[in-house]
């Protein structure tokens, strides 16, 4: 093929967006004679985005240094900054920043009040995201502006992208999802270059997962993945991409399908060593293995998902709960809620699962200023699967304290919000703990029907860990002592039998004394008794002593 024609091949690739195709070709004019500047760029372009990143490195560096010697200062600048982005990107501070203050220095002496000198106030705005976000705001209120003046496609897009993380990060959920909507636009209309568009898809997602706006994410990833599919060889975005879809779908209870999502993500993903993704996508693998009780194959992939630098919690400690190991996964679970910095949706997680770990420690207590915690993380957000969330651990903690009523009461409104969110294992969850309920309060018939619900959801989903808690529930219930009291009730009891005080009660259950004169007040009501003394009485006739 000559020369010319493999160029103006690689050229057209590029337009269709044919990344593979654009590089083979690019590079091979490459190789048999000096490309221009603009064709560098499109080769570098391609590189990165087919995961050639440090052929991508080489090639924008040298399309940098070719519009430097043709007096191209503006794409010159354009090259470093995008250079200085993908290598903070991978990881590379220094390199990166290397690039991105050599840009700024030619902006400062030939390009001053540029577009150029708005992409490079981008960084600036990035870092002060986290550690000051309302100077981040005003910056990307300024690069909204100058987005606006030039008429700049890419700048407005990740200019609106910034302004919309820096409201969300002020606490401002409701303006900064409207102003990453904005962003989102600017990218569907196709005006966008790839990789800015890439950047938005990604942040954006990720910033409605912050906020529990599982609905636009649901939305936005379909988006992405649609994208994705018409980007011939994309590698930077499809592994996160899977990995979120994966997510999404096992909310929903497309349990094969996120499986089956989960490892094409880690396929996709092995081709890029150091991809921090793959921990992300691990960790994803762990949750459904551990659901499903491979627990074995569950712990491989947790212990992978660490490898990448993946946080392993709260999945870990759930596994050891799983398992049987409550103080091991107590005190991991102590440990890890009491980072406060981890982000709303991290944390929601943790405390949700700290709650159900400390329940079965004994840690009363602790469940319940966990279960406050999640509340106001709740709150905060208006999201229905955040309070569909705190419903359900609040319920959890009502039932441990005896308060049967106010919990059934708590958990039904929980599970009518996850019906919303349509979350079905959740929300069979929540039918166990309503059943445990209604058997303490005596109405066996609801119980049970809860239970063959949750179990014919469990049964879909492949859940067995689940089905084999349902059975459980089903024995016990059956060998209830005389009076239906609650294993709690029972427990509560035998310590009143040997004459101990409330207080004692307390301490020795790790519950509150206003939780043990609630237990007490059901025992006597459930065996129709009207003094301790009868209740002592009582347990020493059905030997529960």
């Amino acid at each position: 093929m000559a020369i010319t024609e493999s160029i103006e091949r690689g050229r057209a690739a590029c337009t269709e967006h044919a990344w593979d195709d654009a590089y083979q070709f690019l590079s091979d004019a490459d190789g048999a004679c000096s490309l221009d500047a603009a064709d560098l760029e499109r080769l570098g372009v391609a590189a990165y985005l087919t995961g050639r990143d440090e052929a991508a490195g080489a090639d924008l560096e040298r399309a940098y240094q070719a519009y430097l010697e043709q007096g191209g200062i503006e794409r010159s600048v354009r090259c470093a900054f995008w250079l200085g982005i993908t290598l903070l990107l991978r990881g590379q501070h220094a390199r990166g920043g290397g690039w991105l203050g050599r840009a700024q220095r030619l902006v400062d002496e030939r390009l001053p009040g540029s577009v150029e000198q708005g992409y490079l106030m981008i960084p600036a705005g990035l870092q002060a995201l986290d550690s000051d976000p309302k100077s981040a705001y005003e910056t990307f209120d300024k690069l909204v502006a100058i987005a606006n003046e030039f008429d700049d496609a890419d700048l407005t897009a990740l200019s609106r992208l910034g302004l919309g993380q820096a409201l969300v990060a002020m606490g401002e959920a409701g303006r900064g999802v409207a102003m990453l909507d904005e962003a989102m636009l600017c990218v569907t209309t196709g005006e966008v270059s790839p990789i800015a568009a890439g950047i938005v898809y990604c942040a954006v997602i990720l910033a409605c997962r912050d906020t529990f706006d599982l609905g636009r994410a649901q939305e936005w990833t379909a988006a992405l993945s649609e994208w994705c599919s018409k980007q011939q060889g994309l590698r930077p975005y499809r592994g996160q991409c899977l990995v979120h879809r994966s997510e999404i779908m096992q909310l929903h209870g497309q349990w094969e399908d996120a499986i089956a999502e989960i490892q094409r993500a880690c396929e996709h993903l092995a081709a890029q060593p150091g991809n921090l993704v793959m921990g992300m996508a691990q960790y994803q693998q762990a949750e459904i293995l551990r659901l499903r009780g491979k627990y074995a194959d569950a712990e491989l992939a947790y212990r992978e998902a660490a490898a990448y630098g993946h946080n392993l919690h709260p999945g870990l400690a759930l596994l050891r709960l799983a398992q049987g190991h409550i103080q091991d996964a107590y005190a991991a679970i102590r440990r890890v809620a009491s980072d406060a910095a981890e982000r709303p949706v991290e944390r929601a997680n943790i405390l949700a699962a700290y709650v159900q770990i400390a329940l079965a420690a004994g840690d009363t207590n602790g469940a319940r200023l966990a279960a406050g915690d999640l509340q106001e993380i709740a709150d905060r957000f208006d999201s229905q699967y955040l309070q569909a969330m705190a419903g359900s651990v609040r319920g959890m903690v009502l039932v441990s304290e005896g308060d049967y009523m106010a919990a059934c009461t708590t958990l039904r409104a929980a599970w009518l919000a996850w019906q919303e969110v349509e979350a079905p294992y959740e929300g069979a969850r929540l039918r166990i703990i309503m059943a445990r309920a209604y058997h303490a309060l005596g109405d066996h018939d609801s119980a049970e029907m809860e239970l063959d619900a949750a179990a014919h959801v469990f049964g879909q989903l492949g859940a067995a860990p689940d089905l084999r808690e349902i059975a459980e529930v089903s024995r016990r219930s059956t060998a209830r002592t005389a009076g239906g009291l609650s294993t709690r009730e029972v427990e509560v009891l035998r310590l009143v039998a040997t004459g101990a005080t409330n207080r004692e009660i307390a301490n020795t259950l790790v519950i509150s004394e206003k939780t043990v004169s609630r237990h007490i007040s059901n025992i006597l009501t459930k065996l129709g008794l009207s003094s301790r003394t009868a209740a002592a009485a009582f347990a020493y006739d059905n030997d529960l002593t």
